[in-house]
């Protein structure tokens, strides 16, 4: 008698899916965003506000306010994506950035580029239509300063991060020209402000990171000999200058006494921790003077604002 063999039992071939998966879509939009940066962007967009807030139209309007931060959002995320675009070789020599997107492999080159020129034509656009020229044009010459001069020069020399500062002083201004006010001595104190910000906040940064710059050879320190005291002599230079600046809106009609006793005691406390910086350079006063750096700013705003809308009744 004979016995037929078991027949063997056939899989049929797996097709992989051409539909991502929702956490591949989830893992997708996280790198998307993280391209854009969205906790500078936020402190951009409370910059921005707070421009906008301040400056003295007869009547601002709300929608109005929420048109300029929707199209200055996109223009923050083209200037990031760029700028990520441009370093993409110097974030791989990094521990800090070799897990970002581009460094990482998980988003192109390509992806990234159309992810700005997409964001940066839209978000422009968007201020072209809904607020106004000018801030449209304002916005636009930010983003090309800091992806065309500020990017670049950060390998070539130090004196980058003070071109740096320019577009980044330049949220206020574009609020308060989306609002639809003239630029006056009020607004000028506004972008210097945040101007002189900007340097001991950096400088603490490229001191902590210094090594993983040097590697990637972004030059973000005075360098050379006796040239590296300068980190702390520079921050306590700009923190002092800083003084008399941050009073100027009181003077200029913005807000009145309580913003200028605020102003006065962060200043010092933002000259203090620079002095202590460049009296012992180390990790801990680096540190000490970046979070001090990201206290001042928020809340110098929010007093200014406060006190700008008590004067007003």
């Amino acid at each position: 008698m004979r016995t037929s063999a078991p027949v063997a039992a056939c899989d049929a071939p797996t097709v992989p899916s051409l539909i991502p998966t929702r956490g591949a879509l989830a893992a997708r939009a996280a790198d998307y965003l993280q391209i854009a940066k969205p906790r500078i962007a936020l402190l951009v967009l409370l910059t921005v506000a707070a421009g906008f807030a301040l400056a003295p139209v007869d009547a601002w309007h709300p929608s109005v306010l929420l048109h300029a931060l929707g199209g200055i959002a996109l223009v923050a995320t083209a200037s990031s994506a760029f700028n990520q675009l441009l370093e993409r070789d110097s974030d791989r020599l990094m521990r800090r950035t070799q897990n970002r997107p581009l460094p990482a492999g998980r988003l192109t080159s390509a992806e990234v580029l159309l992810y700005g020129l997409t964001a940066g034509a839209l978000g422009v656009a968007w201020l072209g239509a809904f607020v106004n020229l000018a801030t449209a044009l304002l916005a636009a010459l930010t983003l090309v300063m800091y992806v065309g001069l500020y990017t670049p020069l950060k390998r070539r020399t130090s004196f980058g991060t003070a071109v740096g500062a320019l577009p980044g002083a330049m949220p206020p201004v574009l609020g308060w020209v989306a609002a639809g006010a003239p630029l006056d001595l009020a607004a000028f104190s506004l972008f210097a402000i945040l101007f002189l910000w900007q340097f001991p906040h950096f400088l603490a940064i490229a001191w902590i990171y210094r090594d993983e710059y040097s590697r990637a050879g972004l030059k973000m320190l005075p360098a050379g000999g006796a040239a590296r005291y300068l980190t702390g002599i520079l921050a306590v230079g700009y923190a002092l200058a800083l003084i008399p600046l941050s009073l100027i809106p009181a003077s200029a009609g913005l807000a009145g006494n309580q913003y200028l006793v605020v102003a006065f005691v962060l200043s010092m406390a933002y000259l203090g921790a620079s002095l202590r910086f460049a009296l012992h350079e180390s990790y801990r006063t680096a540190r000490a003077l970046l979070w001090t750096s990201l206290v001042y700013l928020p809340v110098l705003l929010a007093t200014l604002v406060w006190d700008h809308f008590s004067l007003l009744g």
